[in-house]
């Protein structure tokens, strides 16, 4: 940034602190919201509701199944690969 364009936009400095630190707050939310433990947490929390008659059924398994759904799409898939082996390395040539 140059001399000139940093005195002109020196005004902004408080605004663009603001924006930065918003931005960092909405990434750590985030990382919470879809933290593996959070999501077991509440899917106890559930089955303690369910077993206390809090709510029903029906209640209980479209609740569950958005939080599996979370839980599923945080965890890495394992993809089993097709890819040819190398000579010498036990397969077949």
């Amino acid at each position: 940034m140059g001399l000139i364009s940093g005195v002109l936009l020196l005004p902004l400095a408080p605004v663009r602190g603001v924006v930065w630190i918003s931005d960092r707050m909405v990434d750590a939310a985030e990382q919470e919201l879809h933290d593996p433990g959070v999501i077991r947490a509440q899917l106890a929390a559930l089955n303690r509701s369910l077993d206390d008659g809090e709510i029903g059924l029906a209640q209980f398994e479209l609740e569950e199944e958005r939080l599996l759904d979370l839980l599923d799409r945080r965890r890495p898939h394992r993809t089993t690969s097709s890819a040819p082996t190398a000579p010498g390395t036990g397969g077949t040539p």
